[in-house]
This record gives structure tokens, sequence and C-alpha cells, in this order.
């Protein structure tokens, strides 16, 4: 009998904690550099495991150190037993006590199990579990064109009725209006049932619920007894994510970058000396996971996005050898993959070892650690948050968690629902910002011939920055205080030296936890806030009276630095092209409280983590920090397609300057034209207008059909998820039609059904389909579809996407399944 581990066939995961084992004598941690590596690079991992067809899937690296389940479950003595996971036949007998068990066979094989105490609570409280190894897979059938036909759910795999129970009461606490109403369910055969309702239910959200199959904490399974003690210990089980709406940040992030996936993604950068014990690492990140809600959230759209609270998710670690891709390939190879937004795990780790030392010095090379997350679920000082409950759980031999962490952002989210916008929409409006302000423009049409992401570095040192924000301190302000008031003279002078008095328009970014809400300081989430800031320059006017100028309007912002920037445009009745550039100021680490010497101990030192500039949602973001030296980094990231490398390079450069030469040139009454005299001339930025070839295509062809008038698959892609998972599907998608991939937004759904227009024109019936989060999405471009041709294509969803295969196996066959009935 073959074995089966969470890596696939013939793969062993590493099952439990690993012990923390104190370090080798004579080692030490050895490089003292704090900038990424340059050209030395690892090796990539091992190549993933086999396909559906048992073709080796190459490219992919192998996280490391997944935690297996282990010890014996809550169902009783009686439990669980059957046959391994790869087996075709299960048998599970009748639990006793206060959990009850369901027989079930079906092709396909796995358990199944619910967890059902005596009774149960309110529908929110109320948790199904199954088997992650069995895929459920949804197809819908709209009856006709009209927009009130109703639909029909055919469900393919097990369906446990409490399992169904919870997906239904989820969907009426999000619709109160469903209270009541539910679908007619009808079994039609072992592992298959079908649910009929009318045009109101959403069946595509119930399809994500009920495929949202995410592996939960180990042990949860009955221990059972004989050979198959093991086998039943062995298979995690899924519970239904909680859904939760988004705040208008999250929402207008998604929306900006829906076709810009690599936009979403932002990293960090530590150099860890010492050793580095990958289970380890995993392990005590994997406790993090479990503590932090975050961390186990994804997206799911019904069809508005949606954040889905999941009960588990793993972290994902991979480490490289040295000498394989350099630091930079590294950096890009993860930005580039972006996140599949319906898997819970916003965050993800990869190790890069450095070069091997000399035999015999006694000398662990450092290894670069490069953390990548999404931001519209985390911003870097949530990441650093997390960071210090990695290295408490990385120091401790156990969890150093007694479960989830309360406040969370749930609790901030209601915080967020109970407050009254008719104060901060009042602030706002009087603070106007002038569309004009910021960068002048090029000529219409003027196109700048490049694409891409620009970058450009500018320190102070350490003797630099200590004397600025000595500076800033006797003047009663910030070091951020001082770079946005040097940025403020930087752009103002873009419009001509002999100009009067001008408003200028900028971002600024917000820690978004300056609000009377208990605890926020130490949640971690989306806070980070960028927010129009409005300046008046009087060339006349002093240095000192423009500081002063910052510190006020920050502190007015900071009382409503709660409401999103697409609110304030909407309150304010502007478009989205004012302010164009954003100024971020990364907070002073926070210190580790003990753990430094904790890890020295064990001959570990962790260098703070740096931002690593990525892709901007703006034409250009300046980020400053305080680097591990003690100086001060600025870090400018530009859109090539709208602003020149050289021009962004040269704001920075004269900001860094001001920053250097103020504390020690400007007194009291130094004007800020005296200030902008000691700059170079220079030539004047200009800002192009969007290309509009920057913007990816809607409908993607991954292949051709195989054979004249097969039907066309089309792969339903929501807002900002990355194209690979689509071509993982189709490198595993055995059937002759063509497969394409369209990416839909509810909000932008007539595009969607242009997109498809020549395919709907020659009278073809395509196939729509996608992982679990996009049904609903589908659902909705079937009813437009319908309305349009007559017919309403098939919906198939499957669970989400996973990285060994299986549910995209289990998903290709019921989308060749569904194409044949098309056909």
């Amino acid at each position: 009998m073959s074995r089966r581990g969470p890596h696939g066939p013939g793969r062993r995961g590493l099952g439990g904690r690993p012990r923390p084992q104190p370090p080798a004598q004579g080692v030490r941690p050895c490089g003292t550099s704090g900038s990424p590596p340059g050209s030395d690079g690892p090796r990539t991992a091992k190549a993933g495991p086999a396909g559906c067809a048992g073709t080796p899937r190459s490219g992919s690296a192998r996280p490391t150190a997944e935690s297996a389940p282990a010890g014996p479950g809550p169902l009783g003595p009686r439990g669980i037993t059957g046959a391994a996971p790869c087996q075709r036949r299960v048998s599970v007998p009748w639990g006793r006590g206060p959990y009850s068990v369901l027989r079930a066979r079906w092709r396909g094989g796995g358990v199944f199990t619910v967890a059902s105490p005596g009774r149960t609570g309110p529908a929110e409280s109320m948790t199904a579990k199954r088997d992650a190894d069995v895929s459920l897979t949804a197809v819908l059938t709209l009856s006709g064109p009209a927009r009130d036909a109703p639909g029909t759910l055919e469900l393919h795999g097990p369906l446990e009725p409490l399992l169904l129970e919870a997906a239904l009461a989820r969907v009426a606490a999000g619709r109160p209006e469903l209270r009541g109403t539910r679908p007619r369910t009808v079994r039609r055969g072992p592992g298959r049932h079908t649910l009929e309702a009318d045009a109101t239910y959403p069946l595509g959200v119930l399809a994500d619920l009920l495929t949202a199959a995410v592996p939960g904490p180990a042990g949860e399974h009955g221990a059972g007894g004989g050979k198959h003690r093991i086998l039943a210990r062995r298979q995690p089980v899924a519970a239904l994510p909680e859904l939760l709406a988004l705040t208008p940040l999250q929402r207008e992030l998604l929306s900006d970058t829906a076709d810009r996936p690599q936009q979403q993604v932002a990293q960090l950068f530590q150099r860890w000396h010492g050793p580095l014990d990958t289970g380890r690492f995993t392990a005590a990140w994997q406790s993090v996971f479990d503590h932090e809600t975050v961390l186990r959230s994804a997206f799911v759209w019904d069809p508005q996005p949606r954040i889905a609270l999941h009960a588990r998710a793993r972290p994902e670690v991979v480490r490289h050898e040295h000498g394989a891709l350099t630091w930079q390939a590294l950096v890009e190879q993860e930005r580039a993959r972006g996140f599949g937004l319906g898997r819970p795990g916003p965050l993800r780790f990869a190790l890069l070892d450095g070069a091997p030392q000399e035999p015999g010095d006694g000398c662990v090379p450092p290894t670069d650690v490069l953390l990548t997350y999404h931001r519209g679920l985390l911003d870097s000082r949530s990441v650093r948050l997390l960071l210090h409950e990695f290295y408490r759980a990385y120091l401790s031999a156990s969890s150093p968690h007694g479960g989830e962490r309360r406040p969370d952002l749930r609790d901030y989210r209601r915080w967020l629902s109970a407050q009254d916008p008719a104060p901060a929409r009042d602030f706002w409006t009087r603070t106007g910002v002038t569309p004009s302000a910021g960068l002048p423009r090029a000529r219409p049409g003027a196109v700048t011939g490049r694409q891409g992401t620009g970058r450009a570095l500018a320190r102070l040192t350490r003797a630099e920055a200590a004397r600025l924000a000595d500076w800033t301190a006797r003047r009663g302000t910030t070091e951020s205080g001082a770079l946005q008031a040097v940025w403020a003279m930087v752009l103002f002078r873009t419009g001509g030296a002999d100009r009067g008095p001008a408003p200028v328009g900028f971002h600024v970014t917000l820690s978004g936890r300056g609000i009377p809400m208990e605890g926020v300081e130490h949640i971690p989430g989306l806070f980070d806030n960028p927010l129009p800031m409005s300046l008046d320059v009087d060339p006349e006017g002093t240095v000192s009276a423009l500081l002063r100028d910052v510190r006020d309007r920050v502190l007015d912002m900071a009382a409503y630095e709660w409401v999103s920037a697409g609110q304030i445009r909407q309150w304010r009745g502007l478009d989205a092209d004012a302010p164009e550039t954003l100024l971020s100021f990364e907070p002073r680490p926070r210190p580790l409280e003990g753990l430094t010497a904790q890890l020295a101990v064990q001959g570990i030192y962790v260098e703070e983590a740096a931002p690593v500039g990525g892709r901007t949602v703006f034409p250009m973001d300046v980020v400053a920090h305080h680097d591990h030296l003690g100086g001060l980094a600025l870090t400018s990231v530009n859109d090539r397609g709208r602003l020149h490398d050289d021009h962004a390079a040269q704001m920075l450069a004269q900001s860094a300057r001001l920053l250097r030469e103020l504390p020690g040139s400007a007194g009291d009454s130094t004007t800020v034209a005296e200030a902008l005299s000691t700059l170079a001339d220079a030539d004047a930025p200009r800002l192009y207008d969007r290309p509009t070839a920057a913007v990816d295509r809607r409908l993607v062809r991954l292949r051709g059909a195989a054979r004249p008038g097969a039907v066309t698959v089309c792969l339903i892609a929501p807002p900002g998820t990355p194209l690979d998972r689509y071509a993982d599907l189709a490198r595993h998608y055995q059937g002759p039609e063509a497969l394409t991939v369209l990416r839909a937004d509810v909000a932008r759904m007539p595009e969607a059904v242009e997109a498809l227009r020549p395919l709907l024109a020659a009278g073809a019936r395509p196939v729509l389909g996608g992982f679990s989060g996009a049904g609903a999405l589908a659902c909705e471009l079937a009813r437009h579809i319908a309305a349009g041709s007559g017919r309403a294509p098939l919906v198939v969803v499957g669970a989400a996407h996973d990285a060994d295969g299986d549910r995209v196996c289990g998903l290709t066959r019921a989308l060749g399944a569904a194409a044949r009935r098309a056909d």
C-alpha cells in the first residue's frame, strides 16, 4: 500500500514541532554587511510532486517542513477506520457519544468527518469540517436567459448535512432577506447531490463556500485502531471559512491593482547571522499563523470582494542553496509569483544561503531572508510585529500562544463600521487639494517609451541622521515632518524657480493606528493609509514656518486617519489623478525586549528588516527608514511609463541634500527660496499620462483547441489573481478544448462580456470555471452572457488551488466532464 505525505506520493512531511537545538561549540555568525547580497545566490529547491497523469512538475520549489497531523482526535474510542487516502474505497463506522461520524463510500476515496457537539450555537459559530484530501466540485446550470431564471447546483464529492447547513447559515447571515429560504436538495447517489433554487439565491456564493476546503489543525480525526490507526491520524481536516467585509482601504487597493497583480505584493529583507534550522523556522511561523487570524485569511468574491477567515493555514518556507540564482533574481521571482487570493496565507518566506566558509574556521555563513506579503492584508509595520512573535516562538520549545489573538481584524472592522463619517467628511472637504498641484504634466499624447519600474537610492549617514533628528526636535517636529516639508519644496521647485506662492499636493502614509481602539497597536493587518496632503508653499516664507505647517496638518489628519483616500475623493468631487507622489516614513524598529540577548546565546544575530522596493501604484513612491547602521535610507520607486528614471533620481537626490544641509545652514529666518537656491539647475520633471499598454489584456489564451469544433473552457480570474495558477491547470488538462483566462470584476462586468464577444458571436457555448472563490463572479458573468445570447454557459467551481496539484486535477476532471456536456 502506498503512503502519501503532505507533498504528494513518495514524499513525507516533517511532523510535529522540531525541538530547538543548542548551537554547536565554536559556531559563530559571520558577515556583517546589511545590504542585500549581490550576484551570489542559491540553487532552487527540488521539483514538486507528480501531476495528474504522473508527469513531474518542473520549475517549482518544494516548501519545507510542513506540519503533518499527529495525535488522536476527539471522535472517541471507535473513531475512524479506513483505507489510505490514495485508495478508492473507504468505510467509516458510526460514532458514539457527543460526536457523530457518517458512513460514506464514494469514488475517488478519502474520509469525511463532521464534528457535531450535542448542540450547535448561532449560525456564525457553526463549524463543519471535512477531509481536505477529497475535493468537492460544483457545476452550476441556469435554466434560461432571463435574470429571474432559477438555477441548479450539482455537487460531486462528499456532502455532509452539517457542512451544507453551515454554508446555508453563512449565506443567510450575509443576506438577512434569505433567512427562511433554502435550496431544494436532492441526493442523486453516492457523492452526488443537486440543489435547486430561484434566481434570488446566490448559488455561486454557496458553491464557493462548499468548495473552500483548507487544511485544519492536526489531530482532529479519530484515532481508530489496528493497522489503520496511523492512516487516520495523517488525514488533515478543513473548516468552513468565516466571511468578513473589506475595509474601504482594502477595497480600493484591490480595485486599483486589479489588472496589475504585482502591485499588490510588497517585500522585506533581513539578514540572519548564525545557525538557522529550517524545520524550527517553519514550526515557529506555524505557531504565529495559528495565533494570528490575518495570516489565515484570503479573498473571495460573492461577487463583491470579501475576506475569508480560515481555521488553518500553513506557512510556505522555501530554502535555496548558495549558487543557484542571484539575490535580485530571487526577489523578482517571488514578486512575479504574486498570491493566489483564494488561498489563506498572505505572507511567505524564501531563505537564501550565503557562500560556504573555509573548512575549520567555525563560521556559519549568513542566511538572507526574504518576506513577501500581500498589501491587501498586511503592511510593513504588521510584518515587523509578526517578526517579534516569530522570534519568541523560535526561542521557545513549545507554542508561546494560547489561542487566537483578540482583538483582531474582526474587532477593527466592527469599530470601523461604528464610526460616524460626518466629522471626517467636514474636515476633508474643508482642506481641499488643488487638482493641478504636484508634478507638471507632459504635453498630451507624449510617452516615455519605457515600461517597468525604476529605483533610486540615497542615504544620510548615522551622524547626518542624528543631526537631522536633533534639529527637528528643537523645532517641535519630527524627521518625517522634515521629509514632508522638503518634498513640498522640491515639488514647488518643479513648477519654476521664479513662481510665487502656490499649493502643492502629495500623499503621505499615516499609520492608521492612532485611533481610540484598545489594542489596535498590536493588531497585524492593513492599517498604513496613504492620504492626500496639501500645503501652501511661499518662497518668501521661512523653512521653520513650513515645518510648523506640516506638523499641524499631520496632527489634524491623524484624527481621521481611518478614512480612505477614495472616500476623500468622493467627498471632494475630485478625480483620482490629484496627488501623484507618495511619501512613507517607516518608524524606528521596536526593541526586541530581551530577545536579542536570548538569540545571541544561541549564536544568532538578526538584522532589522528593511523594505525591498517593489511595483508602485503611484507614479513615484519614496520610502524612508533607519537602517541597521543608524543611517537614514531613502528609496524611490517610479513607474517608468509615467516618470523618467533620471527625473525621479534627481528629485530624491535633491531631497536628501536638503535633509543633510538644512540642519547646519537653516536659521529661523532662512526662507524657502534661499534653501532651494543651493540646488543645481536641472531639467524639470514631467508627469506623463498612463500608457494604455500598461494594462494587461482582459482575455488571455492559454492554448488552442486540439480538434475543430471543440468548446472553449474559460477560466475566471478574480481581480489581482496571478495567471500562473491557470497555466498550472492548463498543464494538467487532458481534454481537446481550448483554454482561456478571463479577468473578471463585478464592477467591470460589461467589459468582461465584451472580451468574450468574438467567442460568443461564433455560436460557441463556453464553459466557465475556476477555483473556489471565483464561483460567484462566474455565476454573475453567466447571467450576463445568458441575457445577451439566450444561452447560459455551465459554471464549474473546484477547491482552492494547491501547490501539490491534487485539487487542480479534481477541477480539470470536472471541467472536462462539463465540456463534454456542452459539446
